[in-house]
């Protein structure tokens, strides 16, 4: 009826075929009732659906639900939101303490989520400012060693203050100050052929003047068509005016300047130094320092930045032990209503005398424990949780005394009580 497999071998010798038939009744869970309506089949007027299940002696296996037949999938569909099957091995599970908890977690339900939600926040913030207090104190010395190395390293680049691309800025300045004859030439060779001779030799009009003289001619000319192409000249004309114009500023600020070339070296210099030890380049050096301010500022081993530290640990702590304490009060109002129920389901399960007692305790830690938290006035253990224990006692009738669950009930016995926890959940 649950949908798991069929087999043929349970078909009596003899008969064609198995058949199992059961009513599952006070259908109410909103996803079971869209399994059945998707399905197809009806909910009876009592709110009852019934499932049927038969195999043959061949081996074929066929599933009814609600009158209509449906595939073997939808009564496990059905049976996952309707059914919980519990044996024996069940009892393994209420041997675990988390599992414990968890009974009790699940049970109170946002009078427990809400501040465990709180307490795991600021139990990570409180974990990871012990850790790094721990490893500032232990590894102080060596922490010590790097950071003057980085503050060397800070030191040594803020005096050169080199600047974003500066390096190939530098390059490009040293080759036009090492070549400043080569350029010369070349930039008056061409502002001669494009302007013409600095004398005004008429043998040497330069582009300009040829390009003007075309522009003379065809514009004088009888030819429209010629006439036409005067003006594409005159642009041509303004374009090498400009280009002239501008290789005449490049020459006048081409000076030859032996003691700024020798400045230009010096600072490239200086630069290379940095690059030689921190990156490849300026960029990668300036990424290096702030890398390297990063990571200075977290390994500050100052008696005042471990104070501060400290300062910040003990908040979160008093934080921390707040939401742990209002955890426990919350699991603690919880535990009689959670056992009580328990107890009342146990009674239909042939267990009339037993009764149901669920203690919630603090987790007492030592000094030495790096989780130990003060709770109320006593040293507890922040696990990831909370500070409780939680334990499920059973008393088995009147007279008994409450024992852990496990040690008091027959594995039969437990796997009724934890028939009774999954009802009361």
């Amino acid at each position: 009826l649950s949908g798991g497999r069929s087999e043929a071998s349970k078909v009596r010798t003899g008969s064609g075929k198995a058949v199992v038939e059961g009513r599952f009744e006070r259908v109410g869970a909103e996803q079971a009732i869209r399994i059945i309506g998707d399905s197809g089949a009806d909910i009876d007027e009592d709110g009852s659906v019934i499932a049927l299940r038969s195999v043959g002696s061949d081996g074929r296996s066929r599933a009814h639900l609600g009158g209509r037949s449906v595939p073997v999938g939808v009564l496990g569909e059905l049976a996952e939101q309707l059914l919980a099957v519990h044996g024996q091995n069940d009892q393994l599970r209420l041997l675990r303490p988390a599992e414990q908890r968890a009974v009790i977690d699940r049970f109170a339900g946002d009078a427990v989520a809400e501040p465990l939600a709180e307490y795991h926040a600021v139990r990570e913030q409180w974990l990871r400012v012990v850790a790094e207090l721990a490893e500032r104190s232990s590894r102080s010395r060596e922490l010590a060693q790097q950071a003057d190395l980085l503050r060397h390293g800070l030191d040594e680049i803020a005096a050169v203050d080199p600047k974003p691309g500066e390096d190939t800025e530098l390059a490009e300045q040293v080759n036009r100050l090492a070549a400043v004859d080569e350029l010369r030439a070349a930039a008056t060779g061409a502002q001669a052929a494009v302007s013409g001779g600095a004398d005004a030799d008429p043998d040497l009009p330069g582009a300009l003047g040829l390009v003007g003289e075309a522009q003379r001619r065809l514009a004088g000319a009888e030819d429209a068509v010629l006439r036409e192409l005067a003006p594409r000249l005159v642009e041509a004309s303004v374009l090498l005016s400009d280009v002239g114009a501008e290789l005449g500023h490049y020459l006048d600020a081409l000076d030859a300047d032996p003691e700024r070339l020798e400045q230009v070296l010096a600072r490239q210099s200086d630069l290379k130094k940095l690059t030689r030890k921190y990156a490849a380049d300026v960029d990668g050096v300036l990424a290096w320092a702030e890398d390297a301010g990063t990571r200075l500022s977290t390994m500050d081993t100052s008696e005042e930045a471990l104070a501060a530290l400290a300062a910040q640990r003990d908040e979160l702590a008093t934080r921390l032990a707040g939401h742990a304490a209002v955890l426990s009060k919350a699991r603690t109002a919880a535990a009689s209503e959670l056992a009580g129920e328990i107890t009342a389901e146990l009674s239909g399960l042939a267990m009339g005398q037993a009764e149901i007692e669920v203690t919630v305790r603090q987790r007492r830690a030592e000094e030495s424990d790096p989780h130990a938290l003060l709770v109320d006035g006593a040293l507890a253990h922040a696990g990831p949780e909370g500070v409780d224990d939680v334990e499920l006692l059973l008393r088995a009738h009147g007279g008994a005394p409450a024992l852990p669950v496990h040690k008091a009930a027959s594995g039969g016995e437990l796997s009724r009580v934890m028939l009774a926890i999954e009802v009361v959940l």
